[in-house]
């Protein structure tokens, strides 16, 4: 029998020999990547749950099951928010100090400008909780919640512009391609709801938007693409493609799924090919998102005061106050991984002016949504992440005049805040200098944090690894500590 074996391998050229060993394979694949079982309703999302290259997951109990990110593009000053600095005021208009600028990199937009003059925040600051967080007048809702909060105020990063400062927060690589945070998160714990995916996307806009986004920063990378975030959209088609073409009903999409499906499962037993077996998955998904979806975002059946609760805005499909609502219902039907991404922190001219708008698009919704939370009884194992890709500087981009200013990014060190899922509530962690230029007591970098909000969800962020071209990637790259002094 072993010489027949043989010859009839000898008969066959490469492609097809390899074609034909991974039936088995893909026959497993096909059912573990959400296939075959849950497609046809026969099993559980846990029992079908997409598996790792590294065992079964999560690595160790979890504080959090979901991550709701509250991601503020562009870069919120810092000073002017939550490092309250009186010597920016006593010092105003100085040249910074040499000792405190070094040698460090500015942006091309400061670089040549020859003077770097200190800049007061145009902002008054008070104590607020039993906590005695410093937070700006321009944060009342905020301050309200204060002790629910955990500020981080020395957060550093490696990116001094946009594309990539964005870029390295989510995905963990200044440069576009990596799968990004939410991915991760889907790649590792899956879903708990079948009809939703594991990574929702929700974005919004500031009046005065000076960056945009684009989707490589919710890309699956190299991973499979039902990992892959997916965007909601307001107005009448939330997802993209999503509903019956004219003329085409449910159950005469579910017979072409049906056949599309065999089709792909006879490809996929010919080539082995799991990204097949990916798409498969997604095309179920979209089926059941046809009814699922519809419901999550129709907040109709919302209390008044819930609504009045997120703002005025709650209830204009698109802005942040709705889309902190919406993520709200999303948690509470078990999505893991909510990204929401606000463009409008850009300030490089006119910051009093345009910082106030968008503390007043952003501020009530976000701390709307911590109370809301609360009072759910989601708070304790839901991780909220508040910031930006990077700060900005204490000294000021172009002239200054007491009513108008800007300033330039700062990757040195900027403040985020965390609340919920075991994060210690209540504190301000780490310490800037006088200037808030530089950090000078348990800095936090950007790899850290993740590793951080990834051991929260029960994640080893070292163990948390795809192979791709011959190299086990991670989110963390070859960094990351987790900071325990903010774990409660």
């Amino acid at each position: 029998m072993d010489q027949d074996f043989h010859k009839e391998i000898q008969k066959r050229d490469r492609r097809s020999f390899l074609s034909t060993s991974t039936l088995g394979l893909g026959a497993l694949s096909l059912s573990l990547l959400g296939g075959a079982g849950t497609l046809l309703g026969q099993t559980s999302q846990a029992e079908t749950k997409i598996p790792t290259t590294i065992g079964e997951l999560p690595h160790h109990i979890a504080k959090a099951k979901r991550v709701i990110f509250l991601f503020q593009a562009g870069g919120p000053s810092q000073m002017d928010l939550f490092d309250h600095k009186p010597i920016l005021s006593q010092r105003h208009g100085e040249e910074m100090p040499k000792s405190i600028r070094g040698k460090q990199r500015v942006s091309g937009m400061t670089a040549s400008q020859g003077k770097f003059p200190i800049t007061a925040s145009h902002f008054s600051f008070q104590q607020y909780g039993e906590s005695r967080a410093w937070i700006s007048e321009l944060l009342p809702y905020t301050a309200q919640v204060a002790d629910d909060l955990c500020f981080v105020k020395s957060m550093h990063t490696n990116a001094i512009n946009h594309t990539p400062g964005v870029s390295f927060f989510q995905t963990g690589s200044e440069q576009s391609g990596r799968p990004s945070f939410g991915s991760w998160v889907s790649y590792g714990l899956g879903s708990d709801n079948e009809d939703l995916p594991a990574f929702v996307v929700l974005l919004s806009r500031a009046q005065r938007v000076q960056i945009t986004l684009n989707s490589s920063l919710w890309s699956n990378g190299f991973l499979p693409t039902f990992h892959q975030g997916v965007q909601f959209r307001s107005g009448k088609d939330p997802v993209l493609y999503l509903n019956n073409p004219a003329g085409i009903d449910r159950r005469s999409r579910r017979k072409a799924l049906d056949l599309i499906k065999s089709l792909n499962e006879r490809e996929q037993a010919k080539s082995g090919d799991p990204e097949i077996a990916s798409q498969i998955a997604q095309y179920e998904m979209a089926y059941r998102m046809q009814t699922s979806v519809p419901g999550v975002v129709d907040i109709s059946n919302e209390p008044q005061y819930i609504l009045d609760m997120y703002g005025k805005d709650a209830q204009i499909p698109g802005t942040y106050a709705a889309n902190c609502l919406l993520a709200r219902r999303l948690a509470e039907q078990g999505v893991k991984f909510i990204q929401l991404y606000h463009m409008g922190w850009d300030h490089h001219s006119d910051l009093p002016s345009r910082l106030q708008d968008t503390c007043r698009e952003t501020d009530q919704a976000s701390a709307a949504l911590v109370k809301d939370l609360k009072q759910r009884g989601l708070w304790e194992d839901t991780l909220i992440v508040w910031g930006g890709e990077f700060g900005r500087t204490a000294f000021s981009q172009g002239t200054v005049t007491p009513d108008n200013y800007g300033r330039d990014h700062h990757p040195r060190c900027f403040t985020v805040w965390l609340s919920g899922g075991g994060i210690k509530p209540g504190i301000s962690y780490g310490e800037t200098d006088d200037f808030s230029y530089n950090i000078v007591k348990d800095p936090v970098h950007v790899h850290d944090l993740q590793a951080t909000l990834l051991h929260q969800l029960g994640l080893d962020h070292e163990r948390l690894t795809f192979k791709h071209q011959g190299r086990r990637y991670r989110l963390t790259d070859v960094h990351g500590q987790i900071v325990k002094g903010i774990l409660s």
